[in-house]
């Protein structure tokens, strides 16, 4: 198949594997779902702040100090669920086997949540001591290296699979 065919191909199942779930994760039926992952990644970074000597309150998917005066949410977009969906989109679309698939999404998942969990931490800690740069490492810094963390995940998966 030329390879200019194969990339729309490519593009077209990534967009649409990428619709699919994203439809599917922001579904009223998800939502409970959603809510508890992100609750459960609030538990596990507030727990991590305090086996590390740190003060950290945790409820649902809040993390406070209020000691310092800061609480602080764990949100859609802050889960991570965001960036996996887009790194099993491209894995699922790329032509490879199913078997190659299953563990590209596994490890995808391995890789990409623990990093997002000391992204929650680090928030923390910025959120308390340097306020002023909490919104750039928020909404920039830590965005640009889970999504660099996917991309190269991807490209590693992506020159296994050709090995194979």
């Amino acid at each position: 198949m030329p390879r200019q065919r194969r990339s729309g191909k490519f593009l077209l199942a990534f967009v649409l594997s990428a619709l699919c779930m994203f439809a599917l994760l922001l579904a009223p039926p998800m939502r409970p779902l959603v809510e508890g992952f992100s609750g459960n990644l609030a538990f596990a970074a507030g727990w991590l702040i305090r086996a590390c000597g740190g003060a950290c309150l945790q409820q649902a998917a809040f993390l406070s100090n209020p000691a310092r005066g800061f609480t602080m949410e764990v949100r859609d977009g802050c889960n991570g669920a965001n960036v996996v969906i887009l790194l099993w989109a491209a894995m699922l679309a790329y032509p490879t086997g199913r078997r190659w698939k299953a563990v590209g999404l596994g490890a995808g998942l391995a890789a990409i949540m623990p990093l997002n969990l000391l992204r929650l931490i680090t928030l923390f800690y910025l959120g308390q001591y340097h306020p002023s740069v909490f919104e750039f490492a928020h909404l920039y810094l830590w965005e640009m290296l889970i999504i660099m963390d996917a991309m190269a995940v991807f490209a590693l998966w992506v020159r296994r699979a050709e090995a194979r």
